[in-house]
């Protein structure tokens, strides 16, 4: 059974909160996201065009160690960029904000109502 693609962002937003249920994926991320964010500063104030190019090494690089290392999945990145990209900077809004753990919550718990009755995980609609 071959998985179906999601093609909306409002679909994509909770198959991506799960994949950053853990705090310290989350927190990693948070950290690459404001490193990427203060080298494209840097690079807007001293004329080094590096530093654009560091940006997202900087940022992907620390983000992916929270997939492999701390959650111990594929980055969704590799099958969603556009989305997945939109999704961080959703993400750093909800960490800023303080409501990124409730966001985990509420997504686990609409996982587990909507789940098949066999339990088997359904695909990403």
């Amino acid at each position: 059974m071959s998985e179906q693609r999601i093609t909306t962002y409002r679909a994509f937003w909770p198959f991506y909160v799960m994949q950053h249920r853990k705090v310290g994926t989350r927190r990693l991320h948070f950290i690459a996201t404001s490193a990427a964010l203060g080298l494209i500063a840097l690079a807007a104030v001293l004329p080094q065009p590096w530093l654009l190019l560091a940006a997202p090494v900087c940022g992907y690089s620390c983000a992916w160690v929270g997939h492999f290392v701390v959650e111990k999945n594929r980055p969704a990145t590799f099958a969603y960029p556009i989305f997945s990209l939109i999704g961080d900077f959703h993400m750093y809004a909800l960490m800023w904000l303080a409501r990124m753990d409730i966001e985990v919550v509420r997504c686990e718990v609409t996982r587990l109502e909507t789940a098949p009755p066999d339990g088997a995980e359904s695909p990403p609609q």
